[in-house]
């Protein structure tokens, strides 16, 4: 079997990535030895960077009506709320998406999956990869069916999507390090009946251990997280759930009754990552490149980043339109991600989660009061919120960030594209075909001009020309016509002043000029 690219692994990872990848016309085969997508709730939270990113492919409707908005935030020391927190609009002028969807992964799979199908593709379940080879031109990857009969897929990339236990990973000879949170977590999907509201993530804190309860859809339903004492003898996968209930009831404080208990688990946290994102014609994304902590809900949302990100690079590539160095920058902007992920989501987990007697005291005492005050900020929710929902993710560093024109604007060259709302409709829903974007924003009075792309460019590049209204001055720092060169994410390649195109045609002739110097 020949294809462009193999995807190894058909978790949220590699069905968004195969996803991407026929959004961008792009042949591939899909593997996966499970037999079928996850029956279990497992990650739960989408955050709006993800749901930008369905929305592109048409999902977002979807998701939002399968899942739960998590409009409220209470933290309870000792049965009782100390502070509640509005999450419901967090995120307010940021993003279409203001908010944490609570949606399982095994619905956000079927969204993905779903997709995949409509636009003629399946994937290969059962299917286990057993070697890879690489040369020059491409990959070979040795598989194995269900009924244990062998064949090759020769594809000209391999992406490993295929978990924490990674084959691919093991093949390429990735380091994979980091550290162990010691203490043992657990998890659960349960009705609880108690006298609280099914409107608010619950947090319940206390010197020892935590439990979040957060809201699912269902009447009752919620999502259980928490950690066991630190002198608890348990193993990891072996604690019955009636330990887990009686923990849950006894912590919370507060009358409760748990039941029709739909999924559990117990586990240890690790932190850690690969030393690079690539190696040769093979990738890594998800969690085959990094794992950390629950904290944030950012596990699943960067998996689909990572695809989002390398997506649209492997169709420049395998379409001619860019030299293969290019994929280089999907280690260089995706790396430093993952490194900041972990530091960010460690230091919150040991603020919920930690042991020490100053960390379970600022818990218990400081933290409710503190965070109702800070949040009550608009500077504070604005960062909180582009922090979690992985909006403020750039790629300013980036060698394909073009700064020679930004010094004056807000926005720079690898920053995500504003959020900004024109004649009542979103930025956003100009921007869905899977090309770069040259927008000129331009005041009639003016009397500026767009320009013209044309040739081979037109093909490549998408045009469209936006009244230079007040919230786009104030979003972009910019009083004047200008313009901007958007890559296929999203994020900006290029701003500058005028309404000329030629930066564009620069920019996009250099990736296409290399292609052909190589050809």
């Amino acid at each position: 079997m020949t294809t462009d690219v193999a995807v190894i692994g058909a978790g949220p990872t590699g069905l968004a990535l195969a996803c991407e990848l026929v959004r961008h016309g792009v042949r591939c085969v899909v593997i996966d030895e499970n037999a079928a997508i996850t029956p279990f709730s497992k990650a739960l939270a989408v955050q709006a960077r993800t749901l930008e990113i369905y929305e592109q492919l048409g999902i977002g409707r979807d998701a939002i009506e399968r899942g739960a908005v998590a409009r409220k935030a209470r933290m309870l020391v000792g049965g009782r709320i100390r502070v509640e927190l509005p999450l419901a609009d967090v995120g307010q002028g940021e993003s279409p998406y203001p908010f944490v969807l609570m949606l399982a992964q095994s619905e956000n799979e079927e969204l993905l999956y779903a997709y995949l199908q409509r636009n003629g593709h399946d994937v290969q379940w059962g299917t286990k990869l057993t070697a890879l080879a690489q040369d020059a031109s491409g990959v070979t990857a040795t598989v194995t069916s269900a009924t244990g009969e062998p064949s090759t897929i020769r594809a000209a990339y391999l992406v490993g999507c295929d978990g924490a236990k990674s084959v691919v990973r093991h093949a390429l000879g990735l380091s994979f390090e980091g550290s162990t949170f010691g203490r043992l977590y657990y998890v659960a999907d349960a009705r609880v009946d108690w006298e609280l509201p099914h409107d608010a993530l619950h947090l319940f804190l206390a010197p020892d251990v935590f439990t979040a309860f957060f809201p699912m859809r269902g009447e009752h339903r919620y999502r259980l997280v928490g950690t066991f004492p630190d002198d608890a003898t348990y193993e990891e996968g072996a604690v019955p759930y009636d330990v887990i209930a009686q923990q849950v009831e006894r912590e919370a404080q507060m009358p409760l009754r748990i039941s029709d208990v739909q999924w559990f688990s117990t586990y240890k946290v690790y932190a850690r990552r690969v030393d690079r994102f690539a190696k040769g014609r093979c990738f890594v994304a998800g969690d085959a490149a990094h794992i950390h902590s629950p904290a944030g809900g950012q596990g699943m949302n960067t998996g689909i980043q990572d695809a989002y990100n390398l997506a649209w690079k492997l169709a420049w590539v395998l379409d001619g339109f860019a030299d293969p160095r290019l994929l280089a920058t999907y280690d260089e902007e995706r790396l430093p991600n993952a490194a900041r992920l972990l530091k960010t989501t460690d230091r919150i987990f040991a603020l919920g989660a930690g042991s020490h007697w100053l960390l379970s005291r600022l818990r218990t005492t400081v933290l409710p009061e503190v965070a109702g005050a800070l949040l009550r900020l608009a500077r504070v929710r604005t960062a909180v919120f582009r922090l979690i929902s992985q909006t403020g993710i750039t790629y300013r560093r980036s060698s394909l960030s073009d700064h020679g024109a930004d010094a004056t604007f807000r926005v720079k060259a690898g920053d995500r594209m504003p959020y900004v709302v024109v004649d009542g409709r979103s930025l956003y829903d100009a921007l869905g075909e899977p090309r770069f974007h040259l927008v000129t924003f331009t005041d009639e009075r003016d009397g500026a001009t767009a320009g013209d792309v044309e040739g081979e460019l037109a093909r490549q590049l998408d045009r469209a020309v936006v009244p230079l209204v007040p919230a786009v001055r104030e979003a972009f720092g910019a009083s004047t016509v200008f313009s901007v060169l958007l890559r296929p994410d999203n994020h900006l390649a290029s701003i500058w002043s005028g309404p000329s195109s030629a930066p564009a045609r620069r920019y996009l002739e250099a990736l296409a000029g290399r292609a052909k110097e190589t050809s």
